[in-house]
Formats: structure tokens, sequence, C-alpha cells
């Protein structure tokens, strides 16, 4: 079902269908498409002949985008990717932007953090993998910012900003959902920030991104859920309970697909925007029991700590990581901590 008050389709869900096909109001945007094209290429061009500074840090840098808009599921990928590290024995730090947060200083996520200061994405990645990460609108701010506060960090991983040109990076990973490059057009007329193919040193696809080489991930749900106050519960024991599925992600059909394909009886689903605000429009159980993405929980268990969070598992192949290492290896072993910015 959609959310409360919603009766018809989104602006932003009218353009996401849309973005699919190279359909009648695709075609309408395409003329802006060309201006935006354009004006992404000088910028581009700006920053490859020296108009623009690109600027480097002490540590190798690993960016974590996508050329698509919307959720392509880079936050999954960053903190599979700061477990990989810390397996290696790397002391890892993750930087944002902290997309939806009511701040726009510099400053440090800390566990005990409010979403709407920091970001959920960023809250989410401080509570599951208890590594630093440092949020601003320049990117270079908050790494630099966060090797002065933790100085032993060895690699810094970079949460979206695959056009955030000005954060000279060392390795570029680009992420696709099953959506792929949908019509191929830039903005508004389609999904892409930038022309796609483009250099990325790795590529992640899911679903059904035909077309586009690279390594596959699969998504799956933990078999475990979560709640506010620490209690955990097998997946399979919500089975035959009514539940309240809440998902304020990019997709949450999707959420809701997978909760069914587990066996769980929804009784209501409410759709709500990207990094919803459940302060200013809070959600009821309604006498069921609250299930939602770990995303959301970071935001929802403030208000509502019953409410079941669970959590999404990616499978990623080892060749992808055997790439990575490579890649990785060849930068520690560089010149790269002696170059200043």
């Amino acid at each position: 079902m959609l959310g409360p008050g919603r009766e018809s389709l989104t602006m932003a869900e009218r353009l996401q269908r849309a973005w699919l096909q190279r359909g009648a109001l695709a075609c309408l945007l395409w003329p802006l498409s060309l201006v935006f094209g354009a004006l992404a290429a000088l910028r581009r061009g700006a920053y490859r002949i020296g108009l623009l500074r690109r600027r480097r840090v002490a540590v190798p840098v690993i960016v974590v985008g996508s050329v698509v808009v919307g959720g392509s599921g880079k936050t999954p990928v960053v903190m599979a990717l700061v477990e990989h590290l810390r397996s290696r024995g790397l002391a890892p730090g993750v930087i944002s932007r902290g997309y939806g947060r009511t701040t726009q200083d510099c400053r440090e996520v800390r566990p005990v953090s409010e979403a709407h200061e920091v970001g959920d994405e960023p809250l989410l990645i401080a509570r599951a993998c208890g590594v630093p990460v440092f949020v601003a609108p320049d990117r270079i701010e908050a790494a630099r910012a966060l090797l002065k506060a933790y100085p032993a960090t060895q690699v810094i991983v970079c949460d979206d900003g695959l056009q955030h040109y000005g954060l000279q990076r060392d390795i570029e990973i680009c992420v696709f959902d099953e959506r792929g490059i949908g019509n191929g057009w830039l903005l508004p007329a389609g999904p892409l920030r930038e022309p796609w193919p483009r250099a990325a040193d790795l590529v992640l696809r899911a679903g059904d991104a035909s077309g586009i080489p690279g390594f596959d991930v699969k998504r799956r749900l933990a078999s475990q859920a979560r709640r506010g106050d620490g209690a955990r519960t097998p997946l399979a024991a919500l089975q035959g309970r009514p539940l309240k599925a809440v998902a304020g992600i990019a997709k949450p059909e999707a959420f809701f697909a997978m909760l069914r394909e587990a066996g769980l009886q929804l009784e209501q689903t409410v759709s709500l925007p990207d990094h919803h605000d459940f302060r200013a429009h809070p959600v009821k159980p309604a006498g069921m029991d609250l299930v939602c993405t770990q995303k959301d929980a970071v935001k929802l268990w403030r208000l509502q700590p019953q409410a079941w969070a669970v959590p999404l598992e990616l499978d990623i192949g080892p060749q992808f990581w055997n790439a990575l290492d490579r890649l990785i290896d060849a930068k520690l072993s560089s010149a790269h901590g002696s170059q200043t910015a």
C-alpha cells in the first residue's frame, strides 16, 4: 500500500519510471540533458587540465559511488569494504557528505549522534562498523579532520562522491543496482549523472544489470532481526505474526518483497521517502510488530525501540576482493604516504 496521504505517484517516482525507457516524458526532457551534459563535461575538463584543483590526503582513498541517481546500494558496499579492510589488519575510516542532515559543518559521527545532525547512512556505518566516520560537504575537509583525530588510519573509504572530483581518489568502485543505466540518458531525461561507460577501477552490479562488465553482488536479508534494546530473534520467528513493514529508502518495495520471500506476513506496508524524518512524521505500530530496514532503525528506534530491524547482507565473490586487494596493496606499497596536499 501507499504511505499515509499518498494517492498517486510523486514527481520523483514518475521520473524514476520514465528513466527506465525512452518514452514521451524522457524525450521531452532530453534537450535539457544536453545542457546538463555540457556543463558536467566542462566541470570534468576543468579538473583534468588543472583549472580546478584536486586535493590529496596522506593515505589511500577509495571512493564508492554510482553514476546513477537514487539508491544503488552504495552504503552496504562501504560497510562490506570496511569489514574486509579490517579483516586484513588495516585501520579504515569513512567520510561522507551526510546527505539529509540539518547541519552543514564538518563533524565526527559517533554512535550516540542524532541522524538529523549527521545523516542516517553515516550513523548506520558508525554504529554497525565501529570505525571513525566524519561528515562534511567538502570531502577533503572530512578526510583531513578524520586523519587529524585518528592518525593511525591507513585507508579512507568515501561513501558516495564519485562526482566529487576535488578529492583525489586512488581507487574508484562504481555500483549499479538492477536498473543498470536505465535508458542511458543523462539527467533529467535519464538517471545518469555522467556518461557511461566511464573509467572505473572496479564495478559491482546487482540483479539484472545486463550489459555492464563487472563483478556480481547479491543482496539478501540477514537471518536475524534486532530491536532497539539489543534483543535479537531469528527472522523465521517473525513468520505467522501480523507485521507492519516500514521503509524510508530509495526502493521500499524491494525491501517488502524480500520480507515476503522470507515468509513474513505483511499486514501493512508503508513506503516513505528516502532519508525520511520520523520525528516530523512518526509511524505508529497500529497493534502490529514493526519491521524496518537497518538504515531506518537508527532514526525509528528513538521513537519505537521495539521495532525489528532486518539488516541487508551482501554476497560478493572472491574475485572482486582479490582484485581490490591488488589495487590496495599497490597503493600501500607506493610512496603515497609521503605526498602532501
